[in-house]
């Protein structure tokens, strides 16, 4: 089940900031509006997707969601933008990774 959540929380992820890089370059790097009009697509996906984790509570997978989504757009900087993350910036990521982990995966009573 770890395993499900984490491979969802990775497409979520590429939906999610894939869809947002695309309508930044459609619009703000004047690529055109099919490009925006995918990046809408990407985005709306990702509901569909964040939808899909096993845990029931919107809540939690949304908040646990936003640690991802720090991760991953530092990484989708680094690839798709050349940015270089500092220390400080690898640093927030690993406390929004262990952030994720506690919220998702802590054992639960009841």
């Amino acid at each position: 089940m770890t395993a499900r959540s984490v491979a969802l929380f990775v497409l979520a992820a590429v939906c999610e900031i894939g869809g947002a890089w695309l309508v930044w370059q459609g619009v703000r790097e004047h690529r055109g509006w099919l490009v925006a009009g995918a990046g809408v697509v990407a985005l709306g996906l990702y509901g569909f997707v964040a939808a899909q984790q096993p845990s029931a509570e919107f809540g939690r997978v949304l908040a646990a969601y936003g640690g991802v989504f720090v991760v991953g757009s530092l990484l989708w900087g680094a690839v798709a933008d050349g940015f270089r993350p500092d220390r400080w910036d690898v640093v927030g990521a690993l406390v929004c990774l262990v952030g994720v982990a506690v919220i998702m995966y802590a054992p639960r009573s009841g």
